[in-house]
C-alpha cells in the first residue's frame, strides 16, 4: 500500500487507533484474524515499516507468530454447489473451476483502457466483525470504514488520503437482538492483541468502537523516501510498478526475487504459493499497473497450486461475481481467503476472510467473513482530492 495509509491511520478516530506501526486496515484485519485463531488472547508479530499494501487482508494474522510454525494450505478447498436465483427460485448451476474463472477475467482484463493521469484514486470500504459482550451474552458486530486515496504518478509528490469511520452495528439479526438485550449500548469494547516487542506487557488491548459514524478526514503526506507508492515484497516506485512484466513467467520470477520465506507481515514462515498468491491477489486487485500486466496476474494466479473456485457469490457490497480462494488451516480453524472477480470487466470488486471450520473453543462460527476490502474505485485521475 502506498503511504497514504499512514496519513489515514493518523486520521482515523482516536478510540479507534491501537497505536501499533501498522496501516489501519492490515492492522484490524491481521487483529480480526488472530482473535479468531486463537481461543485465548494471543500475541500477533509487529508489522515491518514500510509503504503497506491496500489489500493487506490475506492469512497474516491467523496466527500469530509464536503460535504456530506455518500456516498449512487446505488441498481441494471448494465448497457448497452454486446457486443462483431468478424470479424467486433457486436453480442450480454449473460452477466454473478456479483456472477458467481466472483465464477470463484475464481476457477481459487485458482489454481495460489505461491512460495515466496525476494520481491513482483508489475508493474501498472495510469491514471487521468481533465478538463483545460479557461472559455468557457475547454477540459480534461489524465495524466498517471508507478509504480514499491519492496516489501521485511522479516522485516528488503528495499522497492524500480521505477516510471515514461508517460505525459499528450487530453483524446478524441474533447478534442485534442479544445486543438490545445487553441495553443496546452505543459504544462496544474490542480487544486488539498487541504485537510483540510492544512496551505494553497485556495481551491485548481494549479499545471502544462508536456505533454512530462519524465525519470524513483528510490527509496528506509526502511519499516515502519521496518516490515509494506500493508494496509488492519490497517498496516499489511508480516507475516500478508500471515497468512489471506482462509475461506470467516473467512476473511471477519478478515477484518471488522478493520471497524470504516468511510472509508479507511477519517473520512467520510460509509457503512461496501462499505469498504468491497474497502478492499477486493484491496485484490485480488495485494496483495501477498495466492491463497486461494485470491479465499477467490473473494468468499466473490461475497455474497456482491449492486456488479453489468458490463459485457464484456476492460481495459485501451486493455485487455478484465469482469467487477463488485459497483455505489453510489455522489454530482457530480453516480460514477462506478469498477473491470475488467480476467476470464482465475483468475486476477483482472484493477480497474477504471466511471462516469454513473452526476449532473447539474458537468463538467464530463457521460461514462468518471475519473481516472484508470491498474495492469501488480504482482509476487514474487529474482532479486532487476537494
Amino acid at each position: 500500500m502506498n503511504d497514504v495509509l499512514r496519513t489515514l491511520r493518523e486520521a482515523r478516530p482516536a478510540e479507534l487507533d491501537p497505536d501499533v506501526p501498522a496501516d489501519a486496515r492490515v492492522r484490524e484485519a491481521e487483529l480480526a484474524r488472530a482473535m479468531a485463531a486463537a481461543p485465548e488472547p494471543v500475541i500477533g508479530r509487529g508489522a515491518r515499516r514500510r509503504v503497506r499494501p491496500v489489500w493487506g487482508i490475506g492469512l497474516a494474522g491467523a496466527v500469530a507468530a509464536g503460535t504456530v510454525a506455518a500456516v498449512v494450505l487446505v488441498p481441494g478447498g471448494g465448497g457448497e454447489p452454486e446457486r443462483s436465483r431468478a424470479g424467486g427460485q433457486t436453480g442450480q448451476t454449473q460452477r466454473l473451476d478456479a483456472r477458467t474463472v481466472l483465464l477470463a477475467a484475464a481476457e477481459k482484463a487485458g482489454g481495460q483502457s489505461d491512460t495515466m493521469g496525476a494520481y491513482w484514486h483508489t475508493v474501498s470500504i472495510s469491514s471487521h466483525t468481533y465478538t463483545v459482550g460479557k461472559a455468557g451474552a457475547r454477540y459480534s458486530v461489524t465495524v466498517r470504514d471508507r478509504y480514499e486515496a491519492w496516489t501521485p504518478s511522479k516522485p516528488g509528490g503528495t499522497v492524500y488520503g480521505r477516510q471515514q469511520y461508517l460505525g459499528a452495528k450487530p453483524a446478524t439479526a441474533a447478534d442485534e437482538a442479544a445486543w438490545r438485550r445487553a441495553g443496546a449500548p452505543e459504544t462496544f469494547e474490542i480487544r486488539v492483541p498487541i504485537s510483540p516487542g510492544s512496551k505494553i506487557t497485556k495481551p491485548y488491548r481494549a479499545k471502544l468502537a462508536a456505533a454512530s459514524p462519524q465525519p470524513p478526514k483528510l490527509s496528506a503526506s509526502p511519499l516515502v523516501d519521496g518516490d515509494k507508492v506500493f508494496w509488492l515484497g519490497r517498496n516499489v516506485t511508480m516507475k516500478q510498478v508500471r515497468a512489471l512484466p506482462s509475461d506470467p513467467a516473467r512476473l511471477k520470477a519478478e515477484l518471488m526475487r522478493w520471497f524470504e520465506g516468511h510472509d508479507t507481515e511477519s517473520d512467520r514462515p510460509m509457503d512461496g504459493g501462499e505469498w504468491l498468491y497474497r502478492v499477486a491477489s493484491g496485484l490485480v486487485m488495485d494496483m495501477p499497473v498495466r492491463p497486461e500486466v494485470r491479465a499477467a496476474g490473473f494468468r499466473m494466479l490461475a497455474g497456482l497450486p491449492g486456488v479453489t473456485s468458490v463459485g457464484r457469490v456476492a460481495d459485501p457490497e451486493g455485487r455478484p461475481g465469482s469467487a477463488i480462494a485459497v483455505d489453510a488451516a489455522t489454530p482457530g480453524g480453516v480460514i477462506r481467503d478469498q477473491m470475488i472477480i467480476d467476470l464482465a470487466t475483468g475486476t477483482a470488486l472484493a477480497r474477504a476472510n471466511v471462516m469454513m471450520k473452526p476449532t473447539a473453543g474458537t468463538e467464530v462460527p463457521a460461514g462468518r467473513t471475519m473481516d472484508s476490502e470491498v474495492l469501488l474505485t480504482a482509476e487514474w485521475t487529474d482532479s486532487a482530492p476537494r
